[in-house]
């Protein structure tokens, strides 16, 4: 075991330390060839003095070893076989003699007037630049000294010195290994990575990578990451070095993520990824390597510099597209004003494309919904997870019971109290949450509702969030038995008969909102040539969420449930239900009860020129009471029809617009003004990017 970490001083050892370096008048030892000059500093292995090279006239700083804390000659040994192999690295402040034979031993190095990078954020934080330059070249530098095998193991700012260019060198090299060596090296405290904080860690250069991570937080925040006056107070408390360390990594392990970088004044998002990646706890979601943290750095600047180019061959086209599309909706408009009827058939045309659209990305978003279920389905570790829980004999017997309709239903509740609290059903409940992806996490406001798996009997094995309906019968619910329609709650399907594909289920109520809410599940096989069925995955959602709500009261879409079951015809969507949730904070009963019949769809000529909104016979749907042009179009999820509808509509009156004299009128004054915009963005487009040209070239 190595006897030389890098020594945590405490409140005391630090006031002591400070008052010794005060209190110095010369050096332990005269070197010779060297006037002192001035006492630099004392740490916890020696001290450094500036002094002048008589030869040269060069000022110099030279580290004499105290053997403080009964150390030994190894110390200097190792620090100096490290400055050796990186003699000449522009990057590392150089070794230019040693005294072995002193007492007590030293070596002299070169001095740099500038401090270190610690002195300089005493300032403050660094801006933005400043510090992924510096970042960079200190990143350079440990590449230089782990391309020579040796690994730093305690950066921090105290430990880069600055050259008269405010450039960075690697210095102090006491806890540094070879890449070969096996011998552990403490660092610093909230720079070391907490693998390292263990006496028996062997060292990697991933230790290099976390402590360049924090370093960077700290220039980006005056900080390292984790640091408060209370952490910092409880390791000045606790004196023993193992509970010390210990506590540093649960400390790191159960702390959330540092988020102070992402709040400094310019700091984008791929910068702090580069943070947050080298701060991983877990090594294994930390960059392998330093060469990884340049290659992370060169990615952004290379995007960084093509942005201004992305964004001058994106937005440009876009504002002219734009502007081009804009006028020649007007001037389509003036020219239909000619015809009534052309007016309608071409209000139809565009009520067609928006309900074929909307029809679309509603596919496109259920599509995504169905691969989301898919993919914690088919994971193996929720196939793993379902063997160990299910494994249980007991958790197989509470299951049966609880989907056995001659059992009572106060026998049950006990049951369900057994079954939530069943050791294996909790440790699936926690393999089950790990799977969900954190984009689509049940949260407030969300897409999401709640994500849940049914196994095989029917019952509510695990949910997320975890709720009162854990251990309940669903076998009865179309999102289980695959059916169009929810059965009575003692149904039980047949064997064999259970959900075969992807779907999306029967629509249901919700009880904070009375919005429609509808489940998309999927079934669940074990990997036997049999593929026995194991149970469903599922997620709620409002449809709200999966379709944009419309607010355009002129043409606007509509969404309606033409399946067979419960609610065939129901509307699920309508600007008017958001109104009505605005004024009574839920949607009302009767509003359940709207529906659209067969004979009232805009599926034929005639319906579609007279269409009759179903919600404008609601005493607050009175705005709906009007002559609309309308056009339907199913939307389809995989090529298969879901059942749903969606139907765009517009007003005729709205249709008909001003006079053929006024639009001729406004066709000429909008034309001018096209032109005139046009000519403007071109003149803008050029101007940046001769800019541009011009600043690349310099």
């Amino acid at each position: 075991m190595s006897t030389d970490p890098t020594q945590i001083q405490q409140s005391e050892e630090r006031l002591v330390s400070r008052e010794m370096s005060l209190k110095r008048g010369r050096p332990p030892t005269q070197v010779p060839g060297y006037d002192p000059e001035r006492f630099l500093g004392m740490g916890a292995y020696g001290e450094v003095w500036v002094a002048i090279e008589r030869n040269t006239g060069r000022r110099v700083a030279i580290k004499f070893y105290s053997h403080r804390g009964g150390l030994d000659w190894s110390l200097l040994s190792r620090e100096v076989e490290k400055l050796a192999f990186l003699f000449a690295d522009r990057y590392v402040v150089q070794l230019l003699a040693v005294g072995w034979d002193s007492t007590p031993p030293y070596y002299v190095m070169e001095y740099l007037e500038k401090g270190s990078l610690a002195d300089r954020l005493h300032q403050g934080p660094l801006p933005v630049d400043a510090a992924v330059e510096m970042f960079r070249e200190v990143a350079i530098g440990l590449v230089h000294a782990h391309g020579k095998g040796v690994l730093h193991c305690d950066l921090k700012p105290a430990n880069i010195l600055l050259d008269q260019d405010n450039k960075p060198r690697l210095a102090d090299f006491g806890q540094s290994r070879l890449s070969n060596e096996q011998m552990p090296a403490l660092g610093t405290m909230f720079y070391m990575a907490p693998e390292q904080a263990d006496l028996d860690a062997v060292p990697d250069a991933q230790w290099d990578v976390y402590a360049l991570g924090a370093l960077l937080y700290c220039m980006l925040t005056g900080n390292p990451p984790h640091r408060t006056g209370e952490t910092a107070e409880e390791f000045d408390r606790t004196p023993e070095l193992r509970k010390r360390l210990e506590r540093y990594r649960h400390l790191i392990e159960q702390a959330p993520p540092p988020e102070a970088h992402r709040q400094s004044p310019g700091v984008d998002s791929q910068l702090a990824d580069i943070v947050d990646r080298c701060l991983a706890f877990d090594p294994r979601e930390r960059y392998p390597n330093v060469q990884a943290v340049l290659g992370a750095l060169d990615d952004r600047a290379a995007r960084r510099a093509r942005r201004p180019m992305m964004i001058l061959g994106a937005v440009g086209p876009i504002l002219l597209l734009a502007v081009v599309a804009w006028f020649s909706w007007r001037g389509f408009s003036a020219a239909m004003q000619e015809s009534n009827a052309a007016l309608t058939r071409k209000a139809l045309e565009s009520n067609g494309f928006a309900a074929k659209y909307i029809a679309r990305t509603a596919a496109k978003e259920l599509d995504r919904r169905f691969q989301l279920v898919e993919q914690v389905a088919g994971d193996d570790r929720l196939l793993e997870a379902l063997k160990a829980a299910f494994e249980n004999p007991e958790l197989r017997e509470m299951s049966a019971k609880l989907g056995d309709p001659k059992i009572s239903e106060a026998e049950k509740q006990s049951l369900r109290e057994k079954f939530r609290d069943n050791p294996d059903r909790k440790k699936l409940q926690k393999s089950f949450s790990a799977l969900i992806p954190p984009s689509v996490r049940p949260r407030s406001e969300e897409e999401v509702q709640s994500w849940f798996f049914c196994d095989a009997q029917g019952i509510s094995t695990v949910r997320v969030p975890e709720g009162s309906t854990l251990g309940k019968d669903f076998a009865w619910r179309s999102f289980f038995h695959g059916g169009p329609r929810d059965r009575a709650e003692s149904w039980r399907p047949e064997p064999g008969k259970n959900l075969r594909a992807t779907a999306i289920s029967a629509v249901f109520r919700s009880q904070a909102t009375a919005k429609w809410v509808v489940a998309v599940s999927t079934p669940v096989f074990d990997d036997s040539p049999e593929k026995k069925f194991l149970g469903v995955v599922a997620y709620t959602s409002e449809v709200g969420k999966i379709i944009e709500e419309p607010d355009d009261e002129r043409q606007f879409a509509v969404v309606a449930d033409l399946r067979a079951g419960d609610n065939p015809g129901v509307i699920l969507q309508h600007p008017l239900f958001k109104k009505m949730i605005d004024n009574y904070g839920k949607l009302p009963d009767r509003f359940k009860d709207y529906r659209v019949s067969a004979g009232d769809l805009p599926n034929d000529p005639q319906r579609e020129r007279n269409y009759d909104d179903p919600l404008s016979k609601d005493a607050e749907g009175a705005i709906y009471d009007r002559h609309w042009l309308a056009r339907m179009e199913p939307i389809k999820v995989r090529d298969e029809k879901t059942g749903w509808v969606v139907i765009v509509q517009k007003a005729y009156d709205e249709a008909i617009g001003t006079t053929l004299s006024d639009l001729r009128r406004g066709l000429i004054r909008y034309g001018i003004a096209a032109l005139s915009m046009i000519a403007l963005v071109m003149a803008l487009l050029w101007a940046w990017t001769l800019k541009m040209s011009a600043k690349r070239r310099t």
